[in-house]
């Protein structure tokens, strides 16, 4: 039984029907009823919901115990809630707005601490192992300044993977495994300023070449985290996987005509 936090929608949604397929329960989170409504429509009798907002430290817990309500169980958190902060002033330091700094690391740091400390306090609580996942960014540790350079969310992507691992060994004796995923460009919502944008899409053919220089879309992540959720990666903890197309190990060329 997995919760799902940003599930309703994009990487969360599609997470879950893969889960589903694999033979999961899923409770999955989103902030907007109507996309709560629509998702468990979808996803069918296997899945509940909860409707609120991962910045807000009751949100996980409700999840939790929803899982534990509805279908009597809790093995799993996938954290993909989170999101760009452009909008509230994130971008480069000397020009963060205040509000871009606390929006920004509210949605996507402070959230997957809320969520990781309900899960992890719930299986301690059951003494039973169990797994969580986390998603972080490759701009967590590999930036691209021309395109991407919202500093505020590369350091709290940065921080996901620090702190997941630390927590893995941490919690490593009590059999709780924390791993996270690390997408490049992907084709969702948060996504559209630069999927629409031709001089990204065009440097995107080279930094991220696979299948044919595409941007990548959810369905690209999911055989990852249901692996990673699942007992097949029963012995692995405290790592990064890098779903990219690869982002990681392309240098990226830039329009000479662009400036």
């Amino acid at each position: 039984m997995i919760v799902v936090i940003g599930g309703t929608t994009g990487l969360g949604l599609s997470a879950a029907e893969a889960f589903i397929k694999a033979g999961a329960q899923v409770v999955v989170v989103g902030r907007k009823p109507d996309s709560l409504k629509t998702a468990l429509h979808h996803l069918g009798d296997h899945a509940d919901g909860v409707s609120g907002d991962a910045s807000d430290p009751d949100t996980a817990p409700q999840a939790v115990e929803v899982a534990l309500q509805q279908f009597g169980a809790f093995d799993g958190l996938y954290h993909v809630a989170g999101g760009s902060g452009r909008k509230f002033g994130d971008g480069p330091i000397h020009e963060l707005s205040d509000e871009g700094i606390v929006q920004t690391l509210d949605l996507n740091l402070k959230s997957v601490l809320y969520s990781n400390r309900a899960a992890l306090q719930q299986f301690l609580k059951q003494d039973s192992g169990g797994a969580i996942l986390n998603m972080a960014s490759v701009l967590g540790y590999s930036p691209s300044p021309k395109f991407f350079a919202t500093h505020v969310y590369a350091a709290a992507k940065a921080a996901i993977i620090g702190v997941t691992k630390a927590a893995a060994s941490y919690y490593a004796p009590k059999n709780v495994r924390l791993n996270v995923i690390a997408p490049a460009l992907v084709d969702t919502q948060m996504a559209q300023r630069a999927v629409a944008n031709d001089e990204i899409t065009r440097y995107i053919k080279s930094k991220q070449p696979l299948d044919g220089g595409r941007v990548g879309v959810p369905e690209d992540l999911d055989s990852a985290a249901v692996w990673l959720m699942s007992d097949g990666a029963r012995f692995v903890t405290g790592q990064v996987l890098a779903v990219d197309g690869g982002w990681g190990v392309c240098e990226g060329q830039y329009d000479p005509a662009a400036g």
